[in-house]
C-alpha cells in the first residue's frame, strides 16, 4: 500500500520522522505542499495524485477544505489525519485495524471511538452483573456498577423541583434523593413526591424523622437513614412499603442497627459507616468500611462540599476510594457553586471505576475527568521568523466604536450580545461574532479583537461552569 502524506514545510520534519518508523511496512510519500499543511487545496491534491499511484491520502486534521470531489474523481480515499503533526506517529500504527474518518480529525475520531467502546463495555458489564437487589429496575451492589445518588437539599423549598430532579437524572444520577430539613412537615414531603409522580426513575428521601419518612413511603424507593432511634417507630412501615433503606450507626453500632432493621422486616439494606470530611477523620473513617456489612453506602458529597478544591479531581479520587472499599452507592451533591457539575463528574468517575476490571490503574480507559489539564502535552515545531518586535502596551485611552457598545452576558447555556436593543444569542462565540459582523454592529478592528476575547471568555465560562463578567478577569 502506498500512502500520500501531504504536509507543510513547518511540520515536514515531524511527518517524515513518523513515516520513517513504518517504512518497512508501507510505502509513504511525504510531500511538502506549502508552508502550512492546513492550507492544502483540492486543486493541489489533484495535482499530487496525478503524479503518482496512491492507495490512500492522509491530510492534516487541520484542513478545512472538502476533498470529496477529489476522491470521487480519482477513486483514492482521502482521510483526515491528526490535528497536530506530533500525533501522527500514534495514528499510523493503527491503520491495519481502523478506518480513519473523512471528516473528523484522526485524534478526535479515535477518542470518540474509544469513548464509544468504553461506554459499550460499561453497559455490557452492567447488563451481565448480578446485584444484591434491585430498586425500580436499578441494580444495587453485587457486581453491578457503583450507583450515583444525588441529593437535592431542602426539596420542599425548591421553586421547580421537577426540573431539578430531571436535570440531575439527565446529568447521570442513578437515584435522586430529596432532603428535608428540620423545618419541613409531613405535608411538604407528600407535596414534593406528588409533584414527581411522572418520574419513573428511583427516588430517595433523606430524613431521620419518622413522620417525614412515613409521608414519603407511597413513592420513595430508598430511605436515608435508619438507626436505633427511628427503627422501632418506622422500621415496620418501611418494610411493609417494600422500600430499601440506608442504615447508619448512632449510639449503637452499624452492625447492630443493620440487624435491628432486618429484624423488623426491611429486606434491602445499604450500610453507611459514615465517611468523615477531610481534617475531621477522613482516613480513620475509611477503616470502618472494611468490616461493614454489604452493600455499602459512601458519602463522598460531604467531603467535596467541605473542601475548597476543584471538584472533578476530588470526585474521581473519592470514587476510586469507594471502588476499593466495595461501595454500591456513592453520594454526591451540588449544594454550593463550587460543586456545580458534581453529578456528571461522579457519574463519569463511577464509569471509570467500572472499567477497572483487569487493570491496575484507572488510566487509559477511554473515559477521563481531565477538564483543564491535558493528558499529554503536544510538541509542535517552533515558529520560523527573521525578526522580532516586542509588543507595545495597549493605550489606556479607549476609542469607542462609533456604531456603539455591545453588552455581553451569559443566559443558561447561551452567549448573548446586545447591540442597540437587539440581542444575538448563540452557543459558539464565532457564531455570535460573525452575526454581529454581518449585521454591521461593529466598525473598528480593535473593537472586533475585544469582542472576540470577551465572547470566547463567555463560551469558556459556560463550558467550565464559571461566572462571566464582561471586562472582568476570567
Amino acid at each position: 500500500m502506498r500512502i500520500l502524506l501531504p504536509t507543510g514545510a513547518a511540520t515536514a520534519g515531524i511527518v517524515k520522522a513518523a513515516a520513517e518508523q513504518f517504512a518497512g511496512r508501507r510505502e509513504m510519500d511525504v510531500v511538502i505542499t506549502g508552508e502550512i499543511a492546513a492550507f492544502l487545496s483540492p486543486r493541489d491534491l489533484r495535482r499530487l495524485l496525478a503524479s503518482g499511484d496512491y492507495d490512500m491520502v492522509i491530510v492534516s486534521g487541520m484542513c478545512t477544505a472538502s476533498f470529496a470531489d477529489v476522491e470521487d474523481e480519482t477513486g483514492v480515499p482521502v482521510y483526515r489525519g491528526p490535528r497536530h503533526a506530533a500525533d501522527l506517529a500514534l495514528i499510523l500504527p493503527m491503520l491495519d485495524t481502523i478506518t480513519l474518518s473523512r471528516t473528523l480529525p484522526a485524534d478526535e475520531f479515535l477518542a470518540e471511538r474509544r469513548r464509544e467502546e468504553a461506554y459499550r463495555q460499561v453497559a455490557h458489564r452492567e447488563a451481565e452483573a448480578e446485584p444484591d437487589f434491585v430498586i425500580r429496575g436499578l441494580k444495587i451492589g453485587g457486581s453491578s456498577r457503583m450507583k450515583v445518588l444525588a441529593e437535592i437539599m431542602d426539596a420542599h423549598m425548591r421553586d421547580d423541583l421537577l426540573a431539578d430532579v430531571r436535570r440531575f437524572f439527565e446529568a447521570g444520577a442513578d437515584i435522586v434523593d430529596l432532603g428535608f430539613g428540620f423545618d419541613a412537615a409531613a405535608e411538604d414531603v407528600r407535596r414534593c413526591f406528588s409533584a414527581l409522580s411522572g418520574v419513573e426513575a428511583p427516588l430517595a428521601v433523606d430524613t431521620q424523622d419518622p413522620d417525614l419518612i412515613e409521608a414519603a413511603l407511597n413513592r420513595a424507593d430508598l430511605i436515608l437513614s435508619l438507626h436505633e432511634g427511628n427503627i422501632p417507630l418506622i422500621g415496620r412501615a418501611v418494610a411493609d412499603a417494600g422500600a430499601a433503606a440506608v442504615v447508619v450507626p448512632r449510639e449503637r453500632t452499624l452492625a447492630e442497627n443493620v440487624a435491628a432493621a432486618r429484624e423488623v422486616g426491611v429486606r434491602h439494606l445499604i450500610a453507611d459507616p459514615l465517611l468523615l470530611p477531610l481534617g475531621s477523620g477522613l482516613t480513620g473513617s475509611l477503616a470502618r468500611f472494611s468490616d461493614a456489612p454489604r452493600p455499602l453506602f459512601f458519602g463522598a458529597g460531604n467531603v467535596v462540599e467541605l473542601l475548597d478544591a476543584d471538584s472533578p479531581g476530588a470526585n474521581a479520587l473519592l470514587a476510586g476510594m469507594a471502588h476499593e472499599v466495595g461501595a454500591a452507592v456513592i453520594f454526591t451533591s451540588e449544594h454550593s457553586d463550587k460543586t456545580q457539575g458534581s453529578v456528571a463528574e461522579m457519574r463519569r468517575a463511577t464509569e471509570m471505576m467500572a472499567l477497572m476490571t483487569g487493570r491496575p490503574y484507572p488510566k487509559d480507559l477511554g473515559l477521563d475527568l481531565l477538564i483543564l489539564k491535558e493528558k499529554r502535552r503536544r510538541r509542535e515545531p517552533p515558529l520560523d521568523y527573521e525578526s522580532v518586535m516586542e509588543a507595545s502596551p495597549a493605550p489606556d485611552e479607549i476609542v469607542y466604536d462609533p456604531l456603539g457598545c455591545i453588552r455581553i452576558g451569559v443566559e443558561g447555556d447561551f452567549i448573548v450580545a446586545v447591540h442597540r436593543g437587539c440581542a444575538v444569542r448563540g452557543k459558539c462565540w464565532e457564531d455570535v461574532f460573525y452575526t454581529l459582523l454581518s449585521n454591521g454592529s461593529l466598525s473598528r478592528l480593535d473593537h472586533a479583537a475585544y469582542l472576540g476575547k470577551e465572547l470566547y471568555k463567555a463560551e469558556l465560562a459556560i463550558r467550565l461552569g464559571r461566572s462571566f463578567e464582561q471586562d472582568g478577569p476570567f
